[in-house]
């Protein structure tokens, strides 16, 4: 069983439910073969302290695979990346002492706040993949940036500006679901 775990842009925000990043990643996991059920543990405008606060509730269905995407809101707000690090750090640990493996996703940081912000918000997480030992899927919206910016958010972003389309999360699941692939398989290898 997989567990993504997040915010907006987990649950789904938005959609109807069928087209959230939840269903449509389960398709797509079974169409390539893998028969695994996919937890829908997000919850809009959810920070890493509020995410940390629920954790060990959403953990109790006892989760192979945690799909962690947290930390959007928590520079939409401008929030210290420091303690958000912090609070990803606790739930990392927390869902290793569970005994499930954790996918961790990444966000970029808005401009507007500065170059030292965006410099230590997005560094938070190849710091804590390289801790960890964990894959780190860099950046949520990587499937729907192309190089005309303004194009890929007609194309792929709903009018809020903020959260994936139907198209644009099928997108995402393209390029997500073969690294959820290869976690799911290496769940199933031999240790050492």
């Amino acid at each position: 069983m997989i567990l993504a775990f997040g915010d907006s842009l987990t649950a789904g925000y938005g959609l109807p439910v069928e087209e959230g990043f939840v269903p449509q990643l389960e398709g797509w996991l079974r169409e390539n073969g893998a028969e695994v059920e996919v937890i829908n543990g997000g919850v809009s405008g959810d920070t890493t302290a509020m995410g940390r606060q629920r954790l060990a509730w959403a953990l109790g269905d006892a989760p192979d695979l945690v799909i962690l995407e947290l930390g959007a809101n928590d520079m939409l707000r401008g929030m210290d990346p420091a303690a958000a690090q912090e609070n990803l750090a606790a739930m990392i640990e927390e869902i290793e002492d569970a005994g499930a493996r954790v996918l961790l996703v990444g966000v970029r940081a808005a401009s507007n706040y500065g170059a030292g912000y965006r410099t230590a918000f997005e560094g938070m997480f190849p710091e804590l993949a390289e801790e960890y030992g964990l894959t780190l899927y860099e950046n949520w919206f990587s499937a729907v940036e192309g190089e005309d910016l303004n194009a890929a958010r007609a194309a792929f972003i709903q009018s809020d500006g903020l959260h994936p389309n139907a198209e644009g999360v099928e997108r995402i699941v393209d390029d997500l679901g073969p690294v959820v692939l290869e976690e799911l398989d290496a769940l199933d290898a031999p240790a050492g």
